[in-house]
């Protein structure tokens, strides 16, 4: 399912059946029909359409805004691991701060003083989802930091950084891939929900959350304009759980032994 997102998201000029802009006010409010195969909003806009291009958005914020949050997380907890003492617990309670307020009263704080724009909205979703990472990274490590192989790197002379880069983190890193998937289907629900409240994604722009603004307004006349992004969310974000879910039991040492068995 995820596959079929990407195709759908980066094929949108091809799906689409209308232009997403396109005003046809005579054609405002039609339901599912041959011409609109998911009806039009109230402004005679295609709905399939900005589902189509609405995906690009959803994709493009998951994916930006986990690449943000796992890239300070990786720097953040292999420092934190490999060097230890006061860099560790300063980090720790770096992460201890973040962890104390939710997340999003955090979100929400940020775009109201930077600006609701997409741009923003990856930015901000990434600066505040690198805690659990930065956690997992910081463990394995730790685990892996006293293993032979580097201490021989030690030994040869290798720098910190190299001993880190080349050795550490690719065996420390199989979790943050798990952690990963399922902070995508988090982004895209946290997008959605910010630009349902009009602090995301900003018109004319299509976002399934600001589709669900618009829609609601006309839930009893037009359902077709909350039930379609509706499904498109959840959608999404189940996929990207379900593939979560499917990379953690396959990497996960002790489930791949007892399939086997």
């Amino acid at each position: 399912m995820t596959g079929f997102l990407f195709i759908v998201a980066a094929a949108a000029p091809l799906i689409a059946t209308h232009d997403y802009k396109e005003q046809r006010l005579a054609d405002k409010l039609r339901g599912p029909c041959a011409e609109y195969i998911l009806g039009t909003d109230e402004l005679g806009r295609d709905v399939f359409s900005r589902l189509v291009y609405g995906s690009r958005i959803s994709m493009s914020v998951g994916i930006i805004a986990v690449f943000i949050a796992a890239a300070i997380g990786i720097f953040m907890g292999s420092a934190a691991g490999y060097y230890g003492g006061w860099i560790d617990n300063m980090i720790m309670r770096i992460v201890d701060i973040f962890l104390s307020i939710p997340t999003i009263y955090l979100i929400l704080t940020t775009i109201v003083f930077l600006g609701p724009s997409i741009i923003n909205v990856m930015i901000v979703i990434g600066l505040t989802g690198w805690t659990g990472i930065a956690r997992l990274v910081r463990a394995e490590v730790l685990k892996n930091k006293n293993m032979k192989y580097v201490d021989s790197a030690k030994l040869i002379g290798l720098p910190e950084s190299k001993i880190i880069m080349r050795h550490l983190l690719p065996n420390s890193l199989t979790p943050v891939f798990v952690a990963m998937t399922f902070g995508i289907a988090g982004a895209i629900f946290t997008e959605a929900a910010l630009s349902f409240l009009g602090l995301g994604v900003q018109p004319p722009l299509p976002s399934w959350g600001n589709m669900l603004t618009a829609g609601k307004d006309y839930m009893h006349s037009a359902w077709w304009l909350i039930v379609f992004p509706g499904i498109a969310i959840f959608t999404a974000v189940f996929s990207y759980n379900l593939l979560g879910e499917g990379l953690r039991d396959y990497m996960n040492p002790v489930t791949r032994r007892e399939d086997v068995g």
